[in-house]
């Protein structure tokens, strides 16, 4: 078995690309854990603004500052919507990220299994060997005994 076969070589390179799958996997998870806690903030800044409003419709408010109030949600529903969106975007992308790495994974496990079965195979043939050297050395013990005189 050489020390650095063809098969070790596509071993380490199938790691450093199952590696370098799985960095690229959690970074996207970073991505989209940013964006869902944004869309929550854009939600939750929404409800208060639109809590606001209500209260002051109650009280009696201006028509400009009702018209304002009012813009301001439609523009925060537009950023509501693009959020869901690039929420919706960068779940793919972590799917995406994840098919990529369970499949780099599995190609590691591949090369791991003939990695494996290459070894036993070399382990067999050594046996073999030291077995043949065995044999073949108490044959030898037993013939030069059977040519000595008075051996029987």
């Amino acid at each position: 078995m050489n020390a650095s076969s063809p098969l070790d070589t596509l071993l380490n390179l199938a790691r450093e690309a199952r590696d370098h799958a799985g960095q690229h996997l959690a970074g996207n998870l970073g991505v989209e854990q940013q964006v869902r806690q944004q869309l929550e903030s854009l939600e939750s800044y929404r409800q208060e603004y639109a809590s606001r409003l209500s209260e002051a419709m109650r009280q009696g408010v201006d028509p400009a500052t009702l018209h304002n109030t009012q813009r301001f949600l439609a523009s925060l529903d537009q950023a509501l919507a693009n959020a869901h969106h690039a929420l919706t975007e960068q779940r793919q992308k972590v799917q995406q990220a994840q098919r990529q790495w369970q499949q780099e994974q599995q190609r590691v496990c591949a090369y791991d299994t003939l990695a494996e079965r290459r070894a036993a195979v070399a382990t067999r043939h050594a046996s073999r060997q030291e077995q043949r050297t065995t044999d073949d050395l108490v044959n030898s013990r037993l013939q030069r005994q059977s040519a000595l005189p008075g051996a029987d």
